[in-house]
């Protein structure tokens, strides 16, 4: 069964969520307090792992501020629901049904499940179509082995209860009565399953309300305080389980290690031999630690090791009493071991989440629906993005998952799959409404806050799909990729060398700004190239980026060696002619306002001479920008240039030395 959609009301701080769609994946994206938490533990409830968690308590979880008016919203018999959701039967599901109950059920598309506050805490279970009971009967009929006079004396029945009765009264009893009546049996229970009903009436549609929950997937819902604890006093823990005492999450996350390892609490705190459990216990962490490994690029030189001693008086309670079994990390680069709940918390909810989930898939099979509250909040952003790889490639193929996040690096990679969370008030004339939590269904809000994660996310996603290719040569600004795209073209179609087409040009916004970007972009095993402006004061930043571990020896150019000047821009290996020919034409300069070639020796920069030049002019003349000339030459072309020739060497040049970077990257 899959889980189609869920609409959330009367709990906490949710008035009415409205309904909101669910897919594979889905995340629930909001700020702090937004209730998103709050709508991960109704899903919960609605069928928990964990049955002592299955009941909503209307002192503590009915919305605070209408508590006292529960009995006038809710009158006598009136149902104060919290979750209601609706299902699709998946092929096996179908398929399974209509060998119960024959083509009578072929019409269900949608299951509805309902929970809420007692007295009417039951799943309540309701399909979309009737079944049609007297078609049932018929099918239990053609599925017996009666024969004959034995189906004529049945014949007419309309109701299973009605067939049950008939058969029961007939003598003698051959093996095919006994045979229906056993069937009808297995089938007719009094009540479907205890804390369920069927919302219509009737046999058939308890029988299949029955079918429905038995299959209904069980929700194992997983935050950071589930986190494995990494001290465990035996002695205390013991008093609580035999004492049926309530335990702390962290504790029942160890326990299901234990579990994993194949060992019994009562082997842990009675041991008599603790290499062979050590030895469980190690291959249990090795299991998880290897899965762990696929999606944990932070460090891979880690390990889990387990010790058990006597406490020590000086120890916090419960530590200083009894023994105490310890789990500790050890660091292999740092040849340091750690308390396993003081390690990065990011690899330590990995590992009990792994833990966790592996004893409860063990338990309950596939039938499982993940909640994630905020997972991957103490992760690094790479990390975040293995998380999010680990969500995709395991648990997605066989389980539905919705988590929340207020990480733009948590977003799902298809945006459809977001869902906004928000809380929402107004204040109108003093007054505040307060509507409680909302779920936007179609990943659009209105509060800022709310939608900067998907914002972030998609800039992130908008920058690399447009600015950055595996091959991507950095640029200090738009007007670079102009002048070489004409120049390259004008190549091409001479037969000369042009700028490989597999190179993507992305500006950058300065050579301030390429660190920067290296830094971030360069872990995504891209190859960059650099190709900067070399201006005076700017020898030191270009040394540090030819230091920089994430580019390969050489890949920064500076265009001074291809312009054949101690400083250049770009616009110095157009050539100073060329340029000054371009500027005069671009910007119509003519008379006193026509700019001219510099004589210095050695040359300026030619920009850097032609905004002098601008600066001089009449308060009427146009305004200089560096990107209008190359919009210009890439429009007109370059036969009205006065050096074409010179120009093409210099970038083919250029070219040559900037596609040999190419070289294995095919």
């Amino acid at each position: 069964m899959k889980l189609r959609n869920a609409h959330v009301t009367n709990f906490r701080c949710i008035d009415d969520s409205e309904k909101f769609n669910l897919d594979q994946v889905t995340c629930l994206v909001g700020k702090n307090e937004s209730g998103k938490t709050t709508l991960l533990q109704a899903l919960y409830r609605l069928n928990p792992v964990s049955p002592e968690h299955a009941a909503f308590n209307r002192d503590a979880d009915y919305p605070r501020r209408h508590l006292s008016d529960y009995a006038e919203r809710h009158p006598e018999n009136t149902v104060a629901d919290v979750v209601t959701t609706q299902w699709d039967l998946e092929d096996g599901d179908r398929a399974a049904l209509k060998d119960l109950l024959g083509p009578a059920v072929d019409g269900i598309q949608t299951i509805n499940i309902q929970k809420g506050y007692e007295p009417h805490g039951n799943l309540r279970v309701s399909f979309d179509a009737v079944i049609d009971e007297a078609a049932v009967v018929r099918y239990l009929l053609a599925q017996s082995d009666l024969v004959g006079d034995q189906k004529s004396d049945v014949a007419g029945q309309t109701t299973i209860e009605g067939l049950r009765t008939t058969v029961e009264t007939i003598a003698p009893q051959t093996q095919q009565h006994t045979s229906l009546l056993a069937t009808i049996a297995r089938l007719a229970a009094p009540e479907p399953l205890p804390r369920a009903e069927s919302v219509q009436s009737g046999a058939a549609a308890k029988i299949a309300t029955k079918f429905v929950v038995e299959r209904l997937p069980k929700f194992i819902y997983f935050s950071q305080y589930q986190r494995m604890a990494g001290r465990i006093p035996l002695g205390s823990l013991r008093g609580r389980i035999e004492g049926n005492q309530p335990l702390g999450e962290e504790e029942k996350t160890f326990l299901s290690f234990c579990a994993l390892a194949n060992a019994t609490f009562a082997e842990l705190a009675n041991i008599a031999n603790f290499e062979n459990l050590v030895a469980r216990f190690e291959g249990a962490s090795n299991k998880i630690t290897n899965q762990i490994f696929k999606y944990w690029t932070q460090n891979k030189k880690l390990r889990v090791q387990f010790t058990r001693n006597t406490a020590l008086p000086q120890d916090p309670p419960p530590y200083n009493t009894g023994e105490i079994f310890n789990v500790r990390i050890w660091n292999d680069l740092h040849q340091v071991s750690v308390p396993f709940d003081e390690r990065s918390a990011g690899f330590v909810w990995f590992f009990s989440f792994l833990v966790y989930f592996s004893q409860i898939k063990k338990s309950h099979g596939q039938r499982l629906i993940i909640l994630l509250d905020e997972p991957g909040l103490t992760l690094h952003a790479r990390a975040q993005g293995d998380l999010l790889r680990y969500i995709d490639e395991q648990l997605a193929p066989h389980h539905q998952v919705v988590y929340t996040t207020h990480s733009p690096f948590m977003v799902p990679t298809n945006l459809m799959n977001a869902r906004t969370v928000e809380d929402v008030w107004r204040e109108k004339d003093g007054d505040i409404r307060v509507d409680g939590t909302k779920v936007g269904d179609d990943a659009l809000s209105t509060d800022a806050d709310t939608v900067f994660p998907l914002q972030g996310a998609l800039g992130y996603e908008i920058t690399q799909s447009l600015f950055i290719g595996k091959n991507t040569l950095l640029l200090e600004g738009p007007s670079d990729i102009l002048y070489l795209q004409t120049f390259s073209e004008v190549l091409r179609a001479a037969g000369r060398t042009p700028l490989d087409r597999r190179w993507t040009m992305c500006p950058v916004g300065g050579a301030d700004k390429v660190a920067a970007f290296v830094s971030l972009f360069g872990g995504n095993k891209l190859n960059i190239a650099v190709l900067i402006d070399l201006a005076s004061g700017q020898k030191r930043k270009v040394e540090e980026l030819r230091r920089n571990d994430l580019l390969r020896g050489g890949r920064v150019l500076t265009a001074e060696a291809y312009a054949g000047q101690p400083e250049a821009d770009i616009e110095d290996i157009v050539g100073a002619a060329n340029y000054i020919a371009l500027i005069n034409t671009c910007y119509g300069l003519i008379g006193a306002e026509t700019a001219v070639a510099p004589t210095t020796m050695p040359p300026v920069r030619i920009v850097k001479h032609v905004e002098e030049h601008f600066a001089r002019l009449p308060p009427t003349a146009p305004e200089f920008d560096h990107f209008a000339p190359s919009r210009y030459l890439i429009e007109h072309g370059v036969d009205a240039l006065p050096d074409v020739a010179g120009a093409l060497t210099r970038f083919e040049r250029l070219f040559v030395d900037v596609n040999a970077f190419l070289s294995g990257s095919k």
